[in-house]
């Protein structure tokens, strides 16, 4: 651990170890962002200015419902008014996603969203285009800040519309991270030179295998597994592959997966590395999983 916090950075040591970005998404199925403009603190929920009733409404969701409530504004200055909140489900054959704005943010205590965690409309409006959401939390982790507010700077100018800050996502050592909805796809180490290829890749349905960390509706190695088959296929659609099956056997896992019909098994290694620091605010230090490539053949 550094003996000098405010000289670690959690992203600069990630990447000078080379850890590997496959299978490191957040596993979640679904998600409410709702539009909060002012500062977020360490836990960005608790320490807004939302009301308390509305905390403790997001809390209970996240807790009793499966629901990972995030916190989201426009780039740039703060702006009260309406607001607007997002659902999505990212379940992998018909992930979805709705939206709808409240003229106040307590009105949220009035929407249906119980059964998001298992996937029920909440009853908003369908919404159809690609959300962008960059990880800017920096009272979090001082790299989101320092690599995630330039980031969504250079992507809010290259896709105004679908560009939006986001609090806490997971994974602050592969800064600058984008979470993409409503297909849950989770990516890392982008910096402001890649977001006009990142976007219309995006925008015209394909991903960016070199940047991409997973897919959140897998677990950890079959989130590996996908980016492993995809480059072996040369395959970029952001469709998802229909998955097969899962089988894991202590460190060896094997994936199943249909693609246009034909089936292919993906075996993976999965190991724990060394203990360290993990993230910048960390006060002690923990491991880390990394995934590798064993074999992909046709099944």
């Amino acid at each position: 651990m550094s003996t000098d916090p405010a000289a670690f950075r959690c992203s600069g040591a990630s990447r000078s170890l080379g850890e590997p970005l496959e299978g490191t998404a957040s596993t979640v199925r679904a998600f409410l962002l709702v539009e909060a403009p002012g500062p977020w603190g360490v836990d960005a929920v608790q320490d807004s200015r939302l009301p308390q009733e509305v905390k403790d409404r997001l809390e209970s969701l996240e807790r009793h419902n499966r629901v990972r409530p995030l916190l989201i504004r426009r780039p740039g200055r703060a702006v009260s008014g309406p607001v607007r909140v997002f659902t999505a489900y990212v379940h992998t054959e018909r992930p979805w996603m709705q939206s709808t704005v409240l003229d106040d943010v307590a009105e949220l205590l009035d929407l249906e969203l119980a059964g998001l965690g298992e996937g029920r409309s909440t009853g908003l409006a369908e919404w159809r285009d690609p959300l962008f959401a960059v990880c800017t939390h920096g009272r979090h982790d001082a790299c989101c800040a320092e690599r995630g507010r330039p980031l969504c700077a250079a992507l809010s100018e290259a896709a105004p519309d679908h560009t939006w800050e986001v609090s806490h996502i997971g994974g602050d050592r592969f800064s600058g991270n984008v979470l993409v909805l409503p297909d849950g796809l989770y990516y890392g180490r982008l910096g402001p030179a890649d977001v006009k290829s990142f976007a219309a890749r995006h925008l015209a349905g394909e991903l960016d295998l070199d940047h991409l960390r997973g897919r959140c509706a897998y677990p950890f190695f079959a989130q590996a597994a996908e980016v492993y088959l995809r480059r072996h296929l040369s395959l970029h659609r952001a469709t998802a592959f229909a998955l097969v099956a899962l089988h894991r056997h202590g460190t060896e896992s094997e994936v199943l997966f249909d693609v246009d019909g034909a089936r292919w098994r993906v075996r993976v290694h999965t190991e724990l590395g060394e203990r360290r620091q993990l993230t910048c605010r960390a006060a002690g230090l923990s491991v880390g999983q990394a995934h590798r490539l064993v074999a992909v053949s046709p099944a």
